[in-house]
């Protein structure tokens, strides 16, 4: 996985504040640290633990693209799913997606909450659901080739816990040591 990617999509979760997609990008920001961490340090767990994460971390963006998509009963305009009810903000992309023109109405519908602006977007070259998608649409890629390095570090680092030879050890090459002559064995002493 790329570092940068997540980074810059942590970033756009935060200015939209958008707390379920903060804590899974936090999330996933500790796991990949781990997993290269178990890369480097030869510790197949780590990096097992970054390969099962990544199937999580698919379903989850899968999801995601769902989420934006409506697919299903899902709606992209439930408060619930992506700021846990905790705020009205939407996706940072809404408002400033490529080509988007914000104007404020003016006077507010008597429904709309004091603290916040009522505004209407047009002009968008992409809408913002589809920016979404792409972003998660590239983390399913970027999570795929992750799980394959991530599988093809774990059987190597397997292979060579298993081609590990102590010095006169298991050997599987039927090697003996050199054998003492009778000469040099010890024989009991009587006295």
């Amino acid at each position: 996985d790329f570092p940068i990617s997540i980074l810059e999509r942590q970033i756009f979760d935060f200015l939209g504040y958008q707390w379920a997609p903060i804590l899974t990008n936090f999330v996933h920001i500790i796991t990949v640290i781990l997993g290269l961490f178990g890369t480097v340090q030869f510790r197949p767990r780590y990096v097992t633990g970054y390969a099962v994460w990544l199937v999580l971390w698919v379903t989850w963006n899968i999801f995601i693209i769902c989420f934006y998509l409506e697919v299903g009963d899902l709606s992209k305009d439930s408060d619930l799913i992506m700021t846990f009810n905790m705020s009205m903000h939407r996706s940072w992309w809404m408002e400033n997606g490529p080509g988007c023109r914000v104007t404020p109405v003016t006077p507010p519908p008597s429904w709309a909450p004091e603290d916040h602006r009522y505004i209407s977007i047009a002009g968008c070259l992409l809408e913002y659901q589809y920016v979404e998608v792409a972003h998660s649409s590239l983390q399913i890629l970027l999570a795929l080739v992750g799980f394959i390095y991530a599988c093809y570090v774990v059987k190597l680092i397997s292979e060579e816990e298993d081609s590990f030879d102590f010095i006169g050890g298991f050997d599987s090459y039927g090697y003996q040591g050199p054998q003492k002559t009778s000469h040099l064995q010890l024989q009991p002493m009587y006295m």
